[in-house]
């Protein structure tokens, strides 16, 4: 491993960016990854889950690297935290009866913004995810809608139900809103021929809570009103069930890995001190319960000034393509990939379209939010998600990672960047979404 990434550093010398390559390679070092992604990901992060002390721990670790960095505060914060509050729901008890007979606890989550008791379907909608369908994209299109639903999930899904569960059954969280949204989904495992007879019974406990997201500025030279981000989600889940004495989910490679990158980024057009475009470095929050810290933070700016996102999610470990590889989900959607790679040219490192369309990946992380208001935005990550034992779970550890792959993401992303930092390059905007 070591033999060959010395290869492919030694490639990324080639005479046509020889000077991008020797900055790149001199600034982005492998110490200060190591170290960071180590802090980001230790036990006493306690797995850096929403509204936890752990994540508390990292937000200010991330605000230190940031200010030791040099950049400046976003517009409108006095600090590196863009704070807000959302309201947190946390499960008391609930129970399921479907044609007179229990569910049982393993075989149902809930999903709501309020206690709520159903004694009948009348007023519920009952839809039916049968094993012809995408889990996936009929699980993220009904957490997005505002129904009240008994969702009938197909046992072929019994894996990626058993993979949810144990988060949805944490409890949720919502932006705090004037206008009360009654939303309730009741997934269960089974599809029964018919639903005859429903009960169900939902009690939990309104808090709210302050979140915030850790930014950083390094303001543009002859384009500060042309915004280029780079993104990373830096929550976790936090403590899991036991697996093996160890408890503590700790996120190395999702996304202390991304989270990393962003740092790093941070530090490295610092140092260069010559971006045209305005950068921001953004570590997002509420990832894992909804994508909140991308949410909050794409209304606090003109979609229409960013530029492009770079959301690094998941760098961690080698693609499937190989060493010196990482894909770019949407990669269809605009001409940022075409760029990206145009950049690298003369170096080892490609990137890659997206090989697991399946899993619906370009609205899964934190771009979504401003892909959907026309921003080329797009993550770029290397895991191998369809086999990713790790993912999710608490064997998610740094000792798990290859850090000569985070190191060469990295420093591949530095290079692709930049004209698109110099303003050189503008990908082209993504169609907007529909309401």
């Amino acid at each position: 491993m070591r033999i060959k990434i010395l290869i492919a550093i030694t490639a990324l010398a080639a005479a046509p960016v020889l000077g991008f390559c020797q900055d790149v390679n001199k600034l982005i070092k492998q110490d200060d990854v190591e170290r960071i992604i180590k802090t980001l990901s230790a036990d006493d992060m306690e797995g850096r889950a929403t509204f936890s002390r752990g994540i508390e721990k990292a937000a200010t670790f991330i605000e230190g690297e940031f200010k030791a960095a040099g950049l400046k505060p976003f517009t409108g914060n006095t600090g590196f935290r863009q704070s807000f509050n959302m309201v947190r729901t946390t499960p008391v008890s609930a129970k399921v009866t479907l044609n007179g007979t229990d569910v049982t606890a393993e075989s149902f989550v809930m999903g709501a913004s309020s206690s709520f008791n159903w004694t009948s379907t009348a007023g519920i909608e009952v839809v039916k995810i049968t094993a012809d369908k995408n889990f996936i994209s009929e699980y993220q299109a009904l957490a997005a809608s505002d129904k009240k639903a008994l969702v009938l999930v197909d046992t072929s899904f019994a894996k990626i139900f058993d993979r949810i569960a144990p988060r949805a059954k944490r409890g949720g969280t919502s932006f705090k809103s004037a206008t009360a949204v009654d939303k309730a989904l009741v997934f269960v495992l089974g599809v029964p021929d018919d639903v005859k007879t429903l009960a169900v019974n939902y009690e939990a406990t309104i808090k709210e809570q302050p979140l915030f997201n850790v930014v950083g500025v390094i303001p543009g030279k002859s384009k500060p009103n042309e915004y280029v981000v780079f993104g990373g989600h830096y929550d976790h889940l936090g403590i899991l069930k036991p697996m093996e004495g160890d408890s503590i989910a700790n996120g190395a490679d999702d996304d202390a890995s991304g989270t990393t990158a962003v740092i790093t980024l941070a530090k490295y057009y610092k140092k260069l001190n010559n971006n045209e475009r305005t950068l921001i470095f953004v570590a997002f929050t509420a990832e894992e319960t909804g994508g909140y810290g991308s949410q909050y933070f794409s209304k606090q700016l003109d979609p229409d000034k960013v530029v492009t996102l770079f959301n690094i999610e998941m760098i961690g470990k080698p693609a499937k393509f190989g060493e010196n590889s990482a894909f770019i989900t949407g990669f269809e959607r605009s001409d940022f990939g075409t760029i990206l790679q145009k950049n690298l040219e003369g170096t080892a490192f490609k990137f890659y379209p997206d090989p697991y369309p399946e899993q619906n990946l370009f609205y899964r992380s934190d771009n979504a939010t401003l892909a959907a208001l026309g921003v080329p935005a797009h993550t770029i990550s290397t895991d191998q998600i369809p086999t990713d034992k790790l993912y999710h779970t608490v064997k998610d550890e740094y000792s798990s990672l290859d850090v000569n792959n985070i190191v060469a993401t990295i420093r591949a992303i530095a290079l692709s960047s930049r004209s698109i930092v110099s303003g050189k390059d503008t990908p082209t905007r993504i169609p907007k979404l529909e309401k």
